[in-house]
């Protein structure tokens, strides 16, 4: 839960600013407007460029975060006539200074001699958002490594022409989170760049143990001792990498894929189904040490690498329909964790902001604020706070809009 109490008067934008405060802001304002001096300097001054300020900068934020709740194709809809206008922020700035904040944002402008990451433009933001979730939240024992829904917007989707499909341009990274399984708090973000120089690129290793298990370390740099219970998909679950963890006193329970895992060590009979027809619930055992194998039946063999549970403790899996399926508690423990996660992804997914650049490091930018909004719901609901307002998730991101608009309306929206 949350390490620090909040009081009963605290706004979204105080939950917000746990993350991304007035220090990290300010050197937006200073950044952006180096960018705007150097980019005059080589292609031409512009006589419409003014500095931006703080108040600036937290509205230019405001009006990106706005589109995680109302959801438009693109941002400038606020300044329009159509469906998606939106006349009550529409006033705090003009849509042509808007577009200048846009033309110059930058989070680091200029590339220092040392730097050779891909994404040294957001690094710092990145390093600084880490910060706070490590100090404002403790985690549960229980969490899940995996690749969060941040793909676009289904109805988009389903309503676009295929020739608008093609325009877009496909991600060039992957993003991937260790969450805690008990609130949905994401404690850690990892980002891969696709082009990663040499043998080390994200298509070079695509669908490669070494990237997953590479993915995994990173995730977990911080975690070791303190005896946490990772949960992980297939292309993740690996003998050789939970061994590794083991050493550092992080136990693992992960589902095993023949086509996407990596099998190395695995006995071949467990690999292999057997010919005799099974019922639901059977399953059989082999262990190493503190490592179990599980093949389990349930319509179908799943297979499940554990040295978190004990394979002889039983639980049970509830269906509506076949009522109580046993199984070793390490299947239960796994698709328990694995629920919360996917009601996470349902709840949440949708308040990421619809804004789409073209430059890959504006993309992870306002996917990790769109992250550490809903962080910062995760905390106001679990404040004392929350008992006093209970805002929804739609009605916190607008509370936080109109905080970063500098809007004085403080009545619950409906």
């Amino acid at each position: 839960g949350p390490t620090r109490k909040m009081p009963l008067t605290a706004s979204a934008m105080d939950f917000f600013q746990l993350f991304v405060p007035d220090n990290v802001l300010k050197n937006m304002v200073v950044q952006t407007n180096m960018y705007a001096k150097k980019y005059q300097e080589r292609f031409g001054s512009d006589d419409a460029w003014i500095d931006v300020t703080l108040t600036e900068m937290k509205a230019f934020l405001g009006y990106m975060i706005s589109t995680s709740i109302h959801h438009c194709e693109s941002v400038l809809s606020i300044w329009s006539s159509g469906f998606y206008s939106n006349k009550s922020i529409a006033l705090i700035m003009t849509q042509s200074r808007f577009e200048k904040i846009l033309k110059y944002f930058h989070v680091v402008a200029f590339r220092s001699s040392q730097t050779t990451h891909g994404l040294y433009k957001i690094q710092p933001f990145l390093d600084s958002l880490q910060n706070g979730f490590d100090s404002a939240f403790r985690p549960s024992q229980a969490q899940v490594l995996h690749e969060p829904l941040i793909d676009e917007d289904p109805v988009f989707i389903a309503t676009c022409t295929e020739r608008e499909l093609r325009k877009r341009k496909k991600r060039k990274f992957s993003l991937w989170v260790r969450q805690c399984s008990s609130t949905g708090f994401i404690c850690q973000i990892y980002v891969h760049l696709k082009e990663g120089s040499g043998a080390d690129g994200l298509d070079a290793l695509k669908n490669k143990p070494q990237l997953h298990s590479m993915v995994a370390k990173s995730l977990c740099q911080n975690a070791s001792g303190k005896n946490y219970i990772i949960f992980t998909g297939p292309s993740i679950t690996s003998l050789n990498l939970f061994e590794e963890f083991e050493k550092q006193e992080i136990y693992c329970c992960g589902l095993l894929s023949t086509r996407k895992s990596d099998c190395t060590g695995l006995p071949p009979s467990m690999l292999n189904n057997p010919e005799t027809p099974q019922a639901r619930g059977q399953y059989r055992i082999r262990m190493k040490g503190n490592m179990s194998l599980i093949c389990w039946y349930n319509k179908g063999h799943f297979r499940f690498l554990t040295n978190a549970y004990s394979p002889v403790q039983q639980g049970v899996i509830i269906k509506r329909k076949s009522g109580e399926i046993p199984c070793p508690l390490a299947v239960e423990a796994f698709a328990a964790h694995l629920s919360y996660i996917c009601k996470y992804d349902d709840k949440y997914s949708k308040y990421f902001i619809s804004h789409k650049p073209n430059k890959t490091w504006q993309q992870v930018f306002w996917f990790a604020i769109s992250i550490a909004i809903n962080n910062a719901y995760i905390l106001y609901k679990m404040s004392e706070a929350y008992h006093v307002t209970r805002y929804s998730r739609a009605q916190f991101g607008e509370r936080l809009v109109k905080e970063l608009l500098g809007l004085e309306d403080t009545s619950p929206s409906h």
